[in-house]
C-alpha cells in the first residue's frame, strides 16, 4: 500500500532532526518544504513569522521540529500555529522530549507549553516526545573532556539515548498518518549510567582521563537522578545502541 502524497513542511528544516527527517519525507514521494532561518528555499524566522504564511500556502501537514534552549519557543509556537489555521493544514506534528513534566528544567517547562499550545491549536495533531539524542550526548562528553586529567559526570544520573535516525523514521510514519495526538514516547533501547556513557566515549577516542562524578544541588538534578527523563510503560524503543554511534 502506497502512502498519498502530501504538501508537508518541515520547521527546523537544517537542525540535527530535520536534516534526516526531510530525507525521508522527499525520499517517500512527499513534497517537504524546508523551513528555518537558513533555508535556501524558505528562510522563516519563526520568532518574526516574516514570510510564514507563503511557505504554509498549500501545506497538508506541518512537522515542528524548530526549537532553541535560548528561548522563544512559545512564541514561535504561536505564530506558527496561527498562520497554519490561515492556510488550511490539517495536521500539525510536534517532537517534544520524555520527561518535560517531570523535570524542572526551563527548556523543558517551555516544551511542555508548546504541546499544550499544539493540543489546543484546533489543528488536528500528533505529539512524539523523544529521549535525548545520540548527538547531545556526544557534545555533551565532549564538552566535559576537555577539562584536564578528569572528566566530570552528573553523578548516579542514568541517560537513555537514542539514535535520530530512528526517530526521524518515527516522525515521517506519523508525518504520513493521521492525527493520533500524544503517541508512545520514543526511548533509546538501552538505560545507561551517565560515568558508563563517559568511560565509552574516552575508550572510543583513545582519551585518557579519569571519570569524576559530581553530585549538583537543585530540584533538577534530584529529577534527572530520579530517572524523570527516561521513558515508562508503555513506551516504544529504538534499536541502536549509543555504542554504535561510537564506531567510526
Amino acid at each position: 500500500m502506497t502512502t498519498a502524497r502530501k504538501t508537508i513542511l518541515v520547521t527546523g528544516a537544517t537542525g540535527t532532526l530535520g536534516r534526516p527527517l526531510c530525507a525521508r519525507l522527499a525520499a517517500a514521494g512527499h513534497e517537504v518544504r524546508e523551513l528555518s532561518r537558513s533555508s535556501p528555499t524558505h528562510p522563516v524566522d519563526l520568532r518574526r513569522g516574516t514570510g510564514l504564511d507563503a511557505a504554509l500556502a498549500g501545506v497538508d501537514t506541518v512537522v515542528h521540529c524548530a526549537s532553541s534552549p535560548r528561548g522563544g519557543d512559545e512564541e514561535a509556537a504561536r505564530r506558527l500555529i496561527a498562520a497554519a489555521r490561515r492556510a488550511g493544514v490539517r495536521h500539525l506534528v510536534q517532537i517534544s522530549i520524555v520527561g518535560v513534566d517531570r523535570v524542572p528544567l526551563p527548556y523543558y517547562r517551555a516544551k511542555l507549553a508548546v504541546e499544550r499550545l499544539v493540543e489546543e491549536s484546533g489543528i488536528g495533531w500528533t505529539v512524539l516526545r523523544a529521549t535525548q539524542f545520540h548527538d547531545l550526548v556526544l557534545k555533551v562528553l565532549a564538552a566535559a573532556a576537555r577539562v584536564p586529567l578528569v572528566m566530570p559526570v552528573p553523578a548516579g544520573v542514568p541517560d537513555q539515548p537514542v539514535d535520530v535516525g530512528e526517530v526521524a523514521d518515527r516522525l515521517a510514519e506519523l508525518a504520513e498518518g493521521e492525527p493520533a495526538g500524544r503517541v508512545p514516547d520514543l526511548g533509546g533501547p538501552e538505560v545507561v549510567p551517565f560515568a558508563d556513557l563517559a568511560r565509552a566515549y574516552l575508550a572510543a577516542t583513545g582519551r585518557r582521563r579519569r571519570v569524576l562524578p559530581v553530585r549538583l544541588p537543585g530540584r533538577t538534578f534530584r529529577a534527572f537522578a530520579a530517572g524523570g527523563h527516561l521513558t515508562s510503560a508503555g513506551a516504544t524503543l529504538a534499536t541502536r545502541p549509543f555504542s554504535a554511534r561510537l564506531r567510526p
